[in-house]
């Protein structure tokens, strides 16, 4: 079920070692990391969006900055997973050469499962999804119920008013290169995050996700349903975001079932808020929430 492989990725003394582990996802390998705070007890798991795969978009390490997710999590005293889902970073595409949201949800359901066997945490893990996987991780909470503390959808690009159309028959994977150009499209705010930075990001990038995955059956998405979720949730955008617009954050915030829902907005941030100058301001808001999940 589990093979283990450390990593050594040559990060100072001072933080968290970055560990590789492998889930299997009903006979499909998933390539799983994890850096953790000294006796944590509690874990997360953070699923990247639609184009990068989880260390470019969560763990980037660039000199004299603090820019990777992870690590932030883990000066807050967490144990912090991210997943590459399938044809993303380390875990290979499967048979059918393409990912659907319902398999994706499903492997995070199996990952989640596995997070929450691997140690005797104080609460069922946490879960966040960054744009696309938003939408993936809200919809493994209503496939699979009862499997997390709490539900984070950070950059949630969808309008619950508008259905998407069914594939166009005869579909073939494109299997196209991506670009450095998408890589660097998401820092949008002048000056929100330096030149360094984002040439470091786009490298990392094109070299861990040289080609883009192919996504057929995005009307799976069409299932999503605020209403069915009624666990602990935080919705939160940059302020500047594209594709995440408030009048779509408020439709999603207004609809969920629970009563213990946070709406925040980021400001002077976009697309990649966690990554930019309101990184401070974004993990504060986080960690708050999820401070408050467990209260």
């Amino acid at each position: 079920m589990l093979a283990l492989l450390a990593v050594n990725p040559g990060l100072a003394a001072d933080k968290a070692e970055l560990q590789r582990h492998t889930v299997m996802a009903d006979g499909h390998p998933l390539a799983l990391w994890e850096k953790s705070a000294v006796g944590a007890s509690e874990a997360i798991l953070l699923v990247h969006g639609r184009t990068w795969s989880a260390l470019p978009d969560f763990d980037l390490q660039v000199e004299g900055e603090a820019l990777s997710l992870l690590d932030g999590l883990v000066d807050e005293g967490y144990a912090v997973f991210a997943v590459d889902l399938r044809g993303y970073g380390e875990t290979p595409r499967d048979e059918t050469e393409w990912l659907t949201p319902n398999r994706a949800a499903d492997d995070v359901a199996i990952v989640i499962d596995w997070i929450a066997g691997s140690n005797d945490w104080d609460l069922k893990p946490h879960l966040f999804g960054w744009s696309m996987g938003s939408t993936i991780s809200q919809l493994m909470v209503q496939r699979h119920p009862d499997r997390v503390a709490s539900l984070t959808l950070f950059g949630y690009w969808r309008d619950d008013d508008v259905d998407l159309p069914p594939d166009e028959p005869g579909m073939e994977p494109a299997k196209a290169r991506n670009t450095a150009e998408a890589a660097a499209s998401d820092f949008i705010t002048p000056g929100s995050i330096s030149q360094k930075a984002i040439a470091a990001y786009v490298a990392r990038s094109l070299e861990t996700d040289p080609v883009r995955v192919d996504v057929r059956h995005a009307n799976q998405y069409n299932a999503l349903d605020a209403s069915q979720i009624h666990l602990p949730t935080l919705v939160i955008a940059g302020e500047h975001d594209p594709l995440a617009p408030a009048e779509y954050q408020a439709k999603l915030y207004t609809r969920l079932a629970t009563g213990h829902k946070q709406w925040v907005t980021v400001p002077g941030g976009d697309h990649a808020a966690f990554l930019e100058s309101p990184r401070a301001y974004f993990i504060h808001e986080l960690v708050g929430f999820l401070q408050g999940v467990s209260l």
